[in-house]
Protein backbone atom coordinates (compact mmCIF):
# COMPACT_ATOMS: atom_id res chain seq x y z
CA UNK A 1 0.00 0.00 0.00
CA UNK A 2 2.70 2.64 1.00
CA UNK A 3 6.22 1.48 -0.85
CA UNK A 4 9.13 3.51 -1.11
CA UNK A 5 11.90 1.38 0.21
CA UNK A 6 12.19 -2.47 0.42
CA UNK A 7 11.52 -2.92 4.06
CA UNK A 8 8.26 -4.75 4.10
CA UNK A 9 5.92 -4.67 7.31
CA UNK A 10 2.50 -6.51 7.95
CA UNK A 11 0.15 -4.67 9.86
CA UNK A 12 -2.32 -6.83 12.19
CA UNK A 13 -5.28 -4.86 12.93
CA UNK A 14 -7.87 -5.44 16.52
CA UNK A 15 -9.34 -2.01 16.47
CA UNK A 16 -9.21 0.31 19.45
CA UNK A 17 -9.51 3.73 20.01
CA UNK A 18 -6.62 4.32 17.16
CA UNK A 19 -9.72 2.90 14.64
CA UNK A 20 -12.13 4.72 16.66
CA UNK A 21 -14.80 7.27 15.32
CA UNK A 22 -16.36 10.04 16.85
CA UNK A 23 -18.44 11.76 14.30
CA UNK A 24 -17.06 15.10 15.78
CA UNK A 25 -13.61 16.93 16.39
CA UNK A 26 -14.75 17.45 20.00
CA UNK A 27 -17.01 14.92 21.15
CA UNK A 28 -15.35 12.95 24.14
CA UNK A 29 -17.80 9.52 23.59
CA UNK A 30 -16.93 7.48 20.38
CA UNK A 31 -17.08 3.91 18.50
CA UNK A 32 -13.83 1.96 18.78
CA UNK A 33 -12.71 -0.01 15.93
CA UNK A 34 -14.79 1.58 13.07
CA UNK A 35 -11.77 1.88 10.55
CA UNK A 36 -10.90 -1.37 8.67
CA UNK A 37 -7.19 -1.67 7.86
CA UNK A 38 -7.73 -0.83 4.40
CA UNK A 39 -9.17 2.63 5.23
CA UNK A 40 -6.51 3.13 7.69
CA UNK A 41 -3.58 2.01 5.37
CA UNK A 42 -4.68 4.63 2.61
CA UNK A 43 -4.75 7.22 5.49
CA UNK A 44 -1.71 6.72 6.16
CA UNK A 45 0.32 5.81 2.72
CA UNK A 46 0.44 9.78 2.29
CA UNK A 47 2.86 10.56 4.64
CA UNK A 48 5.84 8.79 3.33
CA UNK A 49 6.76 6.40 5.81
CA UNK A 50 9.36 4.26 3.89
CA UNK A 51 8.17 1.09 4.23
CA UNK A 52 5.61 -1.52 2.34
CA UNK A 53 2.96 -2.03 4.12
CA UNK A 54 0.54 -4.53 3.91
CA UNK A 55 -2.92 -5.14 6.57
CA UNK A 56 -4.85 -7.69 7.84
CA UNK A 57 -8.00 -7.44 9.58
CA UNK A 58 -7.38 -9.45 12.49
CA UNK A 59 -11.07 -8.04 14.68
CA UNK A 60 -12.02 -4.62 14.97
CA UNK A 61 -13.42 -4.34 18.03
CA UNK A 62 -13.06 -2.20 21.74
CA UNK A 63 -9.93 -3.87 23.37
CA UNK A 64 -12.31 -4.24 26.79
CA UNK A 65 -13.82 -6.96 24.89
CA UNK A 66 -9.86 -8.42 23.89
CA UNK A 67 -9.01 -12.08 25.03
CA UNK A 68 -8.82 -15.70 23.56
CA UNK A 69 -10.99 -15.27 20.76
CA UNK A 70 -8.75 -12.67 19.09
CA UNK A 71 -5.49 -13.32 20.74
CA UNK A 72 -5.39 -16.90 19.33
CA UNK A 73 -5.66 -15.56 15.33
CA UNK A 74 -3.58 -12.83 15.86
CA UNK A 75 -0.48 -14.94 17.59
CA UNK A 76 -1.24 -17.06 14.49
CA UNK A 77 -1.41 -14.33 11.94
CA UNK A 78 1.82 -12.98 13.58
CA UNK A 79 3.89 -16.65 13.75
CA UNK A 80 2.41 -16.24 9.60
CA UNK A 81 4.35 -13.24 8.97
CA UNK A 82 7.39 -14.32 11.19
CA UNK A 83 7.52 -16.88 8.80
CA UNK A 84 7.46 -14.84 5.62
CA UNK A 85 11.35 -13.77 5.06
CA UNK A 86 10.21 -10.70 2.76
CA UNK A 87 8.42 -9.23 6.36
CA UNK A 88 11.32 -7.25 8.03
CA UNK A 89 8.52 -6.37 10.78
CA UNK A 90 5.16 -6.56 12.24
CA UNK A 91 2.27 -4.20 14.25
CA UNK A 92 -0.14 -4.57 16.04
CA UNK A 93 -2.76 -1.80 16.07
CA UNK A 94 -5.00 -2.23 19.63
CA UNK A 95 -7.29 -0.62 21.99
CA UNK A 96 -5.35 0.85 24.99
CA UNK A 97 -7.49 -0.93 27.72
CA UNK A 98 -6.02 -4.01 27.17
CA UNK A 99 -2.54 -3.53 24.96
CA UNK A 100 -0.31 -3.73 27.66
CA UNK A 101 -2.35 -7.65 28.71
CA UNK A 102 -2.06 -8.03 24.48
CA UNK A 103 1.72 -6.84 24.46
CA UNK A 104 2.77 -8.97 27.74
CA UNK A 105 1.52 -12.40 26.22
CA UNK A 106 2.88 -11.93 23.10
CA UNK A 107 6.23 -11.15 24.44
CA UNK A 108 5.87 -14.59 26.12
CA UNK A 109 5.01 -16.88 23.44
CA UNK A 110 6.71 -15.04 20.17
CA UNK A 111 10.04 -15.24 19.16
CA UNK A 112 12.30 -12.38 18.93
CA UNK A 113 13.57 -13.39 15.57
CA UNK A 114 11.60 -9.75 13.71
CA UNK A 115 10.26 -6.76 15.47
CA UNK A 116 7.27 -6.93 16.90
CA UNK A 117 5.23 -3.65 17.64
CA UNK A 118 2.05 -3.00 19.72
CA UNK A 119 0.63 0.34 18.70
CA UNK A 120 -2.61 1.96 19.82
CA UNK A 121 -4.06 6.00 20.47
CA UNK A 122 -6.01 7.71 23.18
CA UNK A 123 -7.88 9.97 20.87
CA UNK A 124 -10.29 8.44 18.08
CA UNK A 125 -9.17 9.33 14.13
CA UNK A 126 -11.56 11.73 13.93
CA UNK A 127 -10.86 13.95 17.25
CA UNK A 128 -8.32 17.44 17.42
CA UNK A 129 -5.30 16.53 18.29
CA UNK A 130 -5.19 12.43 17.62
CA UNK A 131 -2.30 10.74 18.36
CA UNK A 132 -2.54 7.88 16.56
CA UNK A 133 -1.05 8.98 13.23
CA UNK A 134 2.07 9.57 14.93
CA UNK A 135 1.89 7.07 17.12
CA UNK A 136 1.78 4.27 14.24
CA UNK A 137 4.45 6.93 12.16
CA UNK A 138 6.56 5.91 15.10
CA UNK A 139 5.85 1.94 15.10
CA UNK A 140 6.71 1.94 11.40
CA UNK A 141 10.34 3.36 11.92
CA UNK A 142 10.76 0.90 15.25
CA UNK A 143 9.52 -1.75 13.02
CA UNK A 144 11.75 -1.41 10.00
CA UNK A 145 15.13 -0.92 12.58
CA UNK A 146 16.88 -4.38 12.10
CA UNK A 147 17.90 -3.23 15.56
CA UNK A 148 14.27 -3.61 17.32
CA UNK A 149 14.85 -7.66 16.48
CA UNK A 150 15.60 -9.65 19.26
CA UNK A 151 14.68 -7.01 22.09
CA UNK A 152 11.17 -8.78 22.42
CA UNK A 153 7.45 -7.50 21.54
CA UNK A 154 7.90 -3.30 21.93
CA UNK A 155 5.02 -0.58 22.52
CA UNK A 156 5.26 2.60 20.99
CA UNK A 157 2.82 5.08 22.54
CA UNK A 158 3.54 8.81 22.65
CA UNK A 159 7.07 9.34 21.13
CA UNK A 160 8.04 6.54 23.38
CA UNK A 161 9.17 3.31 22.85
CA UNK A 162 8.50 0.45 26.06
CA UNK A 163 9.77 -3.58 26.18
CA UNK A 164 6.19 -5.39 26.78
CA UNK A 165 7.44 -6.51 30.17
CA UNK A 166 7.75 -2.94 31.61
CA UNK A 167 4.72 -1.25 30.28
CA UNK A 168 1.99 -0.35 31.67
CA UNK A 169 -1.38 2.70 31.64
CA UNK A 170 -1.24 5.00 33.89
CA UNK A 171 -3.51 7.83 32.38
CA UNK A 172 -7.26 6.88 30.59
CA UNK A 173 -7.26 10.54 29.37
CA UNK A 174 -4.25 12.60 27.49
CA UNK A 175 -1.89 10.90 25.22
CA UNK A 176 1.09 10.17 27.48
CA UNK A 177 -0.78 7.61 28.96
CA UNK A 178 2.11 4.74 29.03
CA UNK A 179 5.13 4.66 31.34
CA UNK A 180 7.50 1.93 32.00
CA UNK A 181 7.96 0.68 35.84
CA UNK A 182 10.80 2.46 37.57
Amino acid sequence: MTSTNSTRLTVLATGGTIAGIAGSAIAKDYRAGEIGIDDYLEKVGGLGLGAELSGRQIANIDSADMGPGVWNPLHAAIAEAMADDGCRGIIVTHGTDTLEETAFLLDLTLPADKPVVVVGAMRPADAVGYDGLRNFANAVRVASDPDAAGRGVLVVMGDRVFAARDVRKVRTRGTEAFRGFP
